[in-house]
């Protein structure tokens, strides 16, 4: 229950802007034919960043136990690229929306998603996003 309160006053307070912001890049990756190994990973983090409140993205090893593709080398060269590219962009729009939740005492919960999301920004290749455990 807290946690759709949450995520509604999220959503009306400003995580909308920044799940667009996911859903342009992605967009922008899926266009370029280039960029498709990224555009997936926009899409799933957009929806995250959208409704974060009651989930968690973390790694596809710690989650399965083994590598994949996007934990290993290729995993790394992939997120270099992408913070090159796109994530550093994304990272500055959620470090920006952090500060302005921190303004208040309400928006503390706000801000500290955002710091989450600017770090996945920043190397987004090889996570995956799940419920919390409790």
């Amino acid at each position: 229950m807290v946690s759709a309160l949450l995520n509604i006053l999220w959503v009306v307070l400003g995580g909308l802007v920044m799940a667009l912001g996911w859903w342009l890049a992605g967009l922008v990756c899926a266009i370029t034919i280039v960029g498709l190994p990224w555009a997936r990973s926009c899409f799933v983090i957009g929806a995250f960043a959208l409704w974060p409140f009651g989930q968690e993205a973390i790694s596809r090893r710690d989650l399965t136990g083994r590598h994949d593709l996007g934990t290993g080398a290729l995993g790394l060269i992939g997120n270099v690229v992408w913070f090159l590219v796109a994530g550093w962009w994304l990272a500055i729009g959620h470090l920006t929306s952090a500060l302005a939740c921190f303004i208040t005492i309400i928006g503390i919960p706000f801000g500290i998603q955002h710091i989450k999301l600017a770090l996945i920004a920043l190397a987004p290749v090889g996570m995956t996003v799940v419920p919390v455990r409790r």
